[in-house]
């Protein structure tokens, strides 16, 4: 069990900035990492966090990869170039390697797909390295979730740019969009 963070002084307690576009799940994740010992700030907007995030550098922040339209991957590269210390946990209800790949890269700690509790958030928090005892599946991915990955990962690749995308996958832009919007095979 991961020990709660002394909250003796407010001024001692940790800042956390939690960036998520679903102001419920907000609210819930807030209180319980306040339970925790940090000192939290919600944000439902990227633009809402840089401003928090200028004014007061988080020490750990938790983003979501799908803000709206936007992407939370910018945030994260946002937030690291601001404090190049802060420790920050990606979370996603659309998981991919690619994503996670971008994330780390960009600077995360961690990515956890939702759902997630909040000693989770507490544990990717703590890591520091891999862990080389993660076990490999026996089962290669579904062809579906294959696809997915793949359109993530040549999306990714061209800044988002869906037209461009379609063009390099050779499929109609609407299609592409579609295929899109859909969640990804669960595996």
């Amino acid at each position: 069990m991961i020990e709660p963070i002394p909250t003796d002084d407010a001024s001692e307690q940790p800042s956390l900035l939690i960036i998520d576009d679903d102001k419920i799940f907000c609210d819930v994740l807030a209180k319980a990492m306040t339970k925790r010992g940090f000192s939290v700030h919600t944000t439902h907007t990227i633009e809402e966090a840089l401003v928090h995030a200028e004014a007061v550098a988080p020490e750990y922040a938790i983003v979501d990869l799908k803000l709206s339209s936007e992407s939370g991957l910018v945030l994260v590269e946002k937030l690291k170039a601001l404090d190049p210390g802060t420790r920050i946990v990606m979370l996603t209800g659309y998981a991919s390697i690619a994503t996670a790949v971008e994330a780390i890269k960009l600077g995360a700690t961690h990515y956890l797909a939702k759902p997630v509790d909040a000693d989770e958030i507490m544990t990717a928090f703590e890591r520091t390295s891999g862990d080389t005892d993660t076990p490999i599946s026996a089962n290669p991915l579904s062809v579906g979730r294959l696809e997915w990955e793949y359109i993530h990962r040549i999306l990714a690749e061209n800044d988002n740019n869906i037209s461009v995308t379609a063009r390099i996958l050779n499929m109609h832009r609407r299609t592409l969009q579609r295929k899109l919007a859909k969640k990804p095979h669960r595996e």
